[in-house]
C-alpha cells in the first residue's frame, strides 16, 4: 500500500528546498503511478556513489524533481536507513551523446538532514557547485565549439556550411528560434538555421532579435576566423541591444 504520509513529507520537503536554493527552482512530485517517468529518471541520475548504491537495492517508488530555468535538475529521493532525511542527486541533461560525458567526473549526490532550510545551504555550497561545473563541461563538449548561451544572451555562431547555430540556455529562447526556422538537434540540443535560402535566413535573423529583446534576452553573433563578417546591415533592420550584431545575409 502506498504510504501517503511519506509521500506528502517528501513533496513538502522538496517544495521548501526548491524555494531556498539560489536562483529559481520548481518542484515536481512523481509517485508510484508515474512508472515510466521514474524509470527514465533513474537512468539519468548522475551518481556512482551514495545514491547509486541506494537505487541498486531500492528502486524508485517516488521522487521529487527540482528544476531550474536553465534545464538543470536535481532529484530528491527517500533514504532507506535508520536516519531521517533524504538523498539528493544531480540529473544528467537529456539526450547528450556519450562522448560529451567523457572525462567528466560525476557530481555524486549527498545525504540531507531532516531540515530543508539547513539542507539548502549544504546543497548550494557543495552539490550545486560540483553539478554546475559538470554541466558546463558536458554542454561544452556537446557543442563542438559553439559558445554556450546565457539566460540573458543568445550567442549565434556561423558554421562553415553557411548555417547559423546556437545553444540557448532555456526554452524561452528555444521557442522563438523554432518559430523562425531553427531546428533543434535532439542529441546535442543545438538549434540550427540552414543557409540554403540566404534571404529567408536573413529575415529570420532580423526577426528574432526584437522578440528575444522583449524577453530581456540579448543576441550576439560569432564569426569563425575563416569567415568574413558582413560590413553593414540594411536600414530596415530593427534596432537591437547594445553590443548585438545580427547580419542580414551570410557571406559567401
Amino acid at each position: 500500500m502506498h504510504d501517503h504520509t511519506a509521500s506528502e513529507r517528501l513533496a513538502s520537503y522538496a517544495d521548501v528546498l526548491a524555494g531556498e536554493l539560489p536562483d529559481t527552482w520548481t518542484s515536481t512530485h512523481l509517485t508510484a503511478d508515474d512508472k515510466d517517468d521514474l524509470a527514465e529518471l533513474t537512468d539519468r541520475i548522475w551518481d556512482l556513489d551514495l545514491v547509486a548504491a541506494s537505487l541498486a537495492e531500492h528502486p524508485l517508488q517516488q521522487a521529487a524533481v527540482l528544476s531550474r530555468l536553465d534545464g538543470a535538475q536535481l532529484v530528491l529521493i527517500d533514504r532507506h536507513d535508520e536516519r531521517d532525511g533524504f538523498l539528493l542527486a544531480a540529473v544528467a541533461p537529456h539526450a547528450l551523446p556519450d562522448e560529451a560525458y567523457r572525462g567528466v567526473s560525476e557530481p555524486n549526490g549527498i545525504a540531507l538532514a531532516d531540515d530543508p532550510f539547513l539542507s539548502a545551504e549544504q546543497v548550494a555550497g557543495d552539490l550545486l557547485l560540483r553539478y554546475d561545473r559538470a554541466l558546463a563541461q558536458v554542454r561544452h563538449n556537446a557543442l563542438g565549439g559553439i559558445q554556450p548561451s546565457q539566460p540573458d544572451r543568445v550567442v549565434l555562431t556561423w558554421q562553415p556550411d553557411g548555417s547559423v547555430a546556437t545553444a540557448p540556455a532555456d526554452d524561452r529562447a528555444g521557442t522563438i528560434l523554432a518559430a523562425h526556422g531553427f531546428v533543434q538537434d535532439p542529441h546535442s540540443g543545438i538549434y540550427r538555421l540552414e543557409g540554403d535560402d540566404s534571404q529567408a535566413q536573413a529575415r529570420a535573423l532580423r526577426e528574432i532579435g526584437p522578440q528575444l529583446d522583449a524577453l530581456g534576452i540579448g543576441t550576439a553573433l560569432q564569426h569563425p576566423a575563416a569567415r568574413t563578417a558582413p560590413t553593414a546591415a540594411p536600414a530596415s533592420m530593427p534596432p537591437t541591444p547594445a553590443g548585438t550584431r545580427i547580419p542580414t545575409a551570410r557571406t559567401r
